[in-house]
């Protein structure tokens, strides 16, 4: 049997938002994934492997290298590739860049807990970031939100945000850069953040009731995005509690102040789409949706690419 190897511009074309939303979704009614993580390296140059194996879909190893001064060298920040074995005998079945897994599962991700949790009426959206991820989630949230009538970014640089925006100017839901984070985040109905900050940046004061926030951007423990006030004034849910509570340090460090208790997650995916757990259960609530990836995510949006034929070089992005 041939290894497939898969690039990101021989399929980005192929794909589309909702049909890896739907991946995901089917992919959590399957027994829960086993996954481990490995971090190696300082805190400016990571290796990361991840590793999940799901009854019915097999094996899956991400492996990525993330150094954060490699964009103002004009080299990715992270780079790497996906290994898809098989269940039956774990056969080597297909090689997959990393970047493409990453970028699609992320957004995928996001928008699958914005769909149990956020209100159905939302109407504007802020994109907190203006990177690889944020141009993602613009895409993945206009595909699947379609009543969004307002989408809005703000960056710490802002002429990256004002870029990003430009760059979706013939969006039919208008794309515009703000200046201004707390005014923005006070009329959002949707906050979606995926930055590298090291620190708060989003505070429980500015957010406005009934108001889904999407955490994205920490993934190690020294990293927050939102403040003590937010996470401890919502209801919180996770992608997976087994690689996010003792993990991340969006909810390691509130709990190591005692500002929350675990048992603040209110669910995970497995639990919610499983309607093992109530989501949102008043239209002022505000809920937080903590996306921490996984290895079980990768592997599911690895089968999902996997299971595309082979096109000509792509033109477009999905969404």
């Amino acid at each position: 049997m041939s290894i497939r190897q898969i690039s990101y511009d021989e399929m980005i074309g192929q794909l589309a938002w909702p049909e890896a939303v739907e991946a995901l979704r089917a992919g959590h009614l399957l027994p829960r994934a086993q996954v481990a993580d490995m971090f190696l390296g300082p805190a400016e140059g990571t290796l990361l492997s991840r590793g999940a194996f799901i009854e019915g879909l097999g094996f899956g190893v991400k492996s990525v290298t993330i150094f954060d001064r490699n964009a103002a060298e004009g080299f990715p920040t992270v780079q790497g590739a996906m290994q898809v074995f098989g269940p039956r005998n774990g056969q080597l079945e297909a090689i997959v860049e990393s970047r493409l897994v990453t970028e699609i599962k992320t957004a995928a991700d996001s928008v699958l807990g914005a769909r149990l949790l956020a209100r159905p009426d939302s109407r504007h959206l802020l994109v907190v970031g203006a990177g690889t991820v944020a141009r993602s989630l613009i895409g993945a949230y206009r595909a699947l939100f379609p009543q969004l009538e307002r989408i809005s970014v703000w960056a710490r640089r802002p002429d990256q945000a004002k870029a990003l925006a430009e760059d979706f100017g013939a969006s039919p839901v208008p794309v515009a850069a703000v200046p201004d984070l707390a005014a923005a985040a006070a009329t959002a109905d949707i906050v979606t953040s995926a930055t590298m900050a090291r620190q708060p940046i989003l505070h429980g004061a500015w957010i406005r009731p009934g108001a889904h926030i999407d955490l994205i951007g920490a993934y190690k423990s020294d990293m927050r995005e939102a403040d003590d006030a937010l996470i401890s004034g919502c209801r919180l849910f996770v992608d997976n509690r087994e690689t996010t509570i003792g993990h991340i340090g969006e909810l390691m460090i509130p709990i190591a102040n005692g500002i929350i208790s675990p048992e603040a997650v209110r669910a995970d995916l497995y639990d919610l789409i499983a309607d093992a757990a109530p989501g949102r259960l008043a239209p002022g609530d505000i809920t937080v949706f903590k996306n921490g990836g996984g290895a079980h995510l990768d592997l599911m949006i690895a089968r999902y690419i996997a299971g595309k034929d082979s096109p000509p070089v792509a033109e477009r992005r999905p969404g």
